[in-house]
């Protein structure tokens, strides 16, 4: 496999960074870049923010004065990307990701914060490259599986209890 170099930033401190945390980050961004059988170096930049700083991102980006879990700011479109010239690794783009929401989803949910942000890291991946649950419908179901797939290959299943009520949503 081509090199892939995911660069972590914790830029919060409301939720102190398990040890062990950023290689889950890195193994979860490799997985998915293996399942989507991408070709050639890469890079990642995985952002921890709180949920202060995401709220402020999302009303930016987005329009949605909230804070949200994670957010994906990709840096190509179908399939082309900018290049890092001094490493000639293709730039997929930004993972920011609200510790503070993952501690919260982790307990409402009923497992690991590491589960939970192996999950919202394999989430937004996909969203780098180029994957869309907005559209709903069958782009959604197919975006599942393979957050799922990602996370039974690191050995963090989902649990039953992770199926959201309909009014959640």
């Amino acid at each position: 496999m081509e090199k892939i170099r995911v660069i972590i930033d914790n830029k919060q401190k409301a939720v102190k960074i398990p040890t062990g945390l950023r290689m889950l980050v890195r193994r979860c961004c490799n997985a998915v870049l293996k399942l989507e059988k991408f070709e050639g170096p890469a890079e990642i930049s995985v952002i921890f923010v709180d949920n202060e700083q995401i709220q402020k991102l999302n009303a930016q980006y987005r329009d949605k004065d909230a804070a949200t879990d994670v957010l994906s700011f990709p840096m190509g479109e179908n399939g082309v990307y900018d290049i890092n010239h001094a490493t000639g690794a293709k730039i997929l783009g930004d993972i920011v990701l609200s510790m503070e929401k993952a501690v919260e989803q982790a307990d409402r949910y009923g497992h690991s914060l590491e589960r939970e942000v192996g999950y919202l890291t394999a989430h937004s991946m996909l969203h780098l490259l180029g994957y869309d649950h907005e559209k709903g419908g069958i782009a959604r179901v197919r975006m599942r599986e393979k957050e799922e797939e990602v996370m039974m290959q690191l050995g963090l299943p989902s649990t039953a209890s992770y199926v959201l009520d309909e009014d959640e949503e």
